[in-house]
């Protein structure tokens, strides 16, 4: 997964989505049965392609780049699409470069948009199709009723993987209570997490080209993912058995493995440094995750509550003294943690077994 590629797509697609200036232009273009071919960002590499046509420079106006757009050249806008800066220009690309397109105008801009690396979209005359493209990228802007089919269909998805995240979660934090954690059960809450993360990107990237029309898709997204990101990252800290390795690393390592080998328990205990041949071993965990969710407790106090214990079960065995030992505890931060971690593990063990 190229993460640059995918989020400088999504720039773009911000520029194109429902309520922008340009997308409304182009809505204008497709009613009046035209097409269009426009290059977003005047760059050194666009202007020994671009010959002839206007210099505009004007604010872009939905009216403006449907009128402009009537005359056969292209459409030259600024980065955010908010200016038109040349019209009716004639874009004249190398024409060794490769491309799939058949029609003028969808191979002059595939052309261009691989030896300038800028987007360029066009408009089909004869379908009213919209397509982007991005370097050696094709995108077909769908239009908004399909977007929104297949977002709530993601969303769809990601609920029932949500349930299961939270279902695991629970017998996981049952067991570090028990202190009878194996490595299956940390890998699989690591699986469950890490699927929640690409659906949701998956989800992001449908609100992100639905523009204005993804308001409320956006505001469950949130509700959803809410925490998926901190869990993923306290299993690795709490569970990762080489501690020399960063966390940062541990994580793209994990957002790297393909869905088969996510769905590899012994590959993803890989990424742990565990081994991925005694999944049924156990393992105790060093304390962030359960610790974490102690209300007002600052992150550098968890950090040395495990520097001082090591792992969950002694910091739960930890006496008030021990605990207020410890640098930014005190005796009345000290029973705060001590009354945490025992509502902690009654309410874990009694979603387990009530």
């Amino acid at each position: 997964m190229d993460l640059a590629r995918d989020e400088e797509l999504r720039s773009v697609l911000v520029v194109l989505a429902p309520g922008s200036v340009l997308r409304e232009g182009i809505e204008r273009i497709i009613r009046a049965g035209r097409g269009a071919l426009m290059v977003i960002g005047w760059t050194p590499e666009v202007e020994p392609l671009v010959s002839g046509g206007f210099v505009i420079d004007i604010s872009a106006t939905s009216q403006r780049i449907a009128e402009l757009a009537k005359m056969d050249g292209a459409l030259i806008l600024d980065s955010q699409g908010e200016r038109i800066l040349r019209a009716n220009v004639h874009l004249v690309p190398d024409h060794r470069i490769e491309t799939t397109e058949t029609g003028t105008r969808h191979r002059s801009a595939e052309r261009t948009a691989r030896q300038t690396g800028a987007p360029v979209i066009t408009v089909s005359e004869s379908m009213g199709m919209v397509t982007l493209y991005l370097g050696d990228r094709k995108h077909v802007v769908e239009e908004v009723s399909a977007l929104l089919v297949r977002a709530n269909q993601a969303l769809s998805t990601l609920e029932r993987y949500r349930a299961r995240l939270d279902e695991v979660s629970a017998t996981l934090s049952a067991r570090e209570v028990e202190d009878a954690v194996t490595v299956r059960d940390a890998v699989l809450c690591l699986q469950r997490a890490e699927m929640m993360r690409r659906i949701a990107h998956e989800v992001e990237d449908h609100v992100v080209e639905l523009g204005t029309e993804g308001r409320l898709i956006r505001l469950q997204l949130d509700e959803l993912v809410a925490s998926v990101a901190d869990d993923r990252q306290l299993l690795v800290r709490d569970y990762l058995a080489d501690r020399r390795r960063k966390l940062s690393r541990v994580l793209d390592d994990i957002a790297r493995l393909s869905t088969d080998e996510l769905l590899d328990t012994g590959r993803v205990a890989e990424c742990l440094s565990l081994d991925p041949d005694a999944q049924d071993r156990g393992v105790t965990p060093r304390g962030y995750r359960l610790l974490s969710r102690i209300p007002r407790l600052p992150a550098a106090v968890i950090e040395r509550l495990v520097e001082r214990f090591g792992s969950l079960p002694k910091a739960m065995e930890a006496t008030l003294d021990e605990l207020g030992e410890v640098e930014g505890v005190g005796g009345a931060r000290a029973r705060s943690i001590q009354e945490g971690l025992r509502r902690l593990a009654e309410a874990s063990l009694l979603e387990r077994y009530v």
